[in-house]
């Protein structure tokens, strides 16, 4: 049955990268966005505007600078629900081998990468197009491989055998976003004054997922995506990307370009950390833009708690003048609702407020 699932999805399958190296003069029209929803691609657009917070992750360590940049993601998480963050721990060629990784990759003959393919986003390794090629009413011009990678060992040998770099460079970068992410969480905890080791087990145990998206050069970059305005499910997303693309908007509701630093990792909050702190922090809505002349990689890498662990606000942050404004979701409960709705219609964050503010 799962043979014969693979032979359909292959019948209807077109990857954008097949459609770049085919040279098509325009994008098929099931790529065409409604003009309302057309990306405005003004390099002036945001980044003239508005500085975007970069953080120094360094001083964390250091017991008396800690304090001042706990405040730093404070602000960062309450105006954005977003920041960059330099001297991250993770080195420049741990960085560069998953890139490469990545590269090798997407630039397999289609074949080989057809034997991952999927459409079911329960799958713990799957090979795509868009967000989701078979129920997309609209297609985003976008490839990617998603798998899971925490606890490393147990999914590593269900990863790609080619190209043959793949799981070791992947698995290395992957490992050490997992640090990361932990060290992230405890200075967001501290930063909403709770105790910095909140949720530490479950954060341990928790889910990671590793989206790596290929985003190639397009031939109408202005009326099409890579990926159409969301936010994650994540507790924390941590992006590398390969150049710029990704846009987030802000409180006033405009389309911020976010710059490429080289080194900089990008740091996004997701709707779990919306719901544990009760909604003094807000998940980041962005998209994906495309471009004409190059292919952009982008890394995703999102950490979650246990499958099937919930998160709801955390006591502490709910009181008489601030009650709970939010059910308990887990990553689960994500998939189930994914899996039968189109997530450009609805945010799944709103399915769980309990008040529609």
């Amino acid at each position: 049955m799962e043979e014969t699932n693979k032979n359909v999805l292959g019948d209807c399958f077109t990857s954008a990268m097949a459609l770049t190296e085919s040279g098509v003069p325009h994008v098929p029209t099931r790529y065409i966005l409604p003009p309302s929803q057309r990306p405005v691609l003004s390099p002036s657009i945001g980044t003239g505007s508005i500085n975007l917070p970069v953080i120094d992750l360094s001083f964390l360590h250091d017991p008396l600078l800690r304090p001042s940049v706990i405040h730093e993601i404070e602000m960062a998480c309450k105006e954005f629900g977003f920041f960059q963050v330099t001297n991250h721990g993770i080195s420049s060629s741990v960085v560069k081998d998953a890139l490469d990784a990545a590269t090798r990759f997407f630039d397999l003959p289609a074949d080989e990468k057809m034997l991952l393919v999927s459409d079911d986003v329960h799958t713990p390794v799957r090979y795509g197009t868009s967000i989701n090629h078979s129920t997309d009413s609209v297609h985003y011009w976008r490839d990617f491989i998603k798998h899971y990678s925490h606890p490393l060992s147990k999914w590593i040998d269900l990863w790609p055998s080619n190209p043959p770099c793949y799981k070791e460079k992947v698995g290395k970068y992957s490992e050490a976003t997992h640090v990361l992410h932990k060290q992230l969480m405890e200075a967001i905890s501290e930063s909403l004054g709770l105790e910095k080791s909140y949720l530490q087990e479950e954060i341990e145990e928790g889910s990671q997922v590793m989206a790596v998206n290929c985003y190639p050069a397009c031939p109408e970059p202005e009326i099409a995506l890579g990926m159409p305005p969301h936010s994650d499910f994540s507790s924390l997303t941590i992006l590398l990307q390969s150049s710029q693309g990704l846009q987030i908007k802000d409180k006033n509701n405009n389309w911020v370009c976010v710059p490429y630093i080289e080194g900089a990792l990008i740091v996004q909050l997701g709707d779990q950390v919306e719901v544990m702190s009760n909604g003094v922090y807000k998940s980041v809505v962005h998209r994906v833009t495309v471009n004409k002349d190059v292919n952009r990689l982008s890394f995703a890498s999102l950490h979650s708690l246990p499958m099937n662990k919930k998160i709801s606000p955390a006591p502490q942050l709910v009181n008489e003048e601030k009650p709970a404004a939010y059910g308990d979701f887990s990553f689960n409960d994500f998939l189930e609702y994914i899996s039968r709705n189109d997530l450009t219609k609805q945010r799944f964050i709103d399915t769980v407020k309990k008040n529609k503010f």
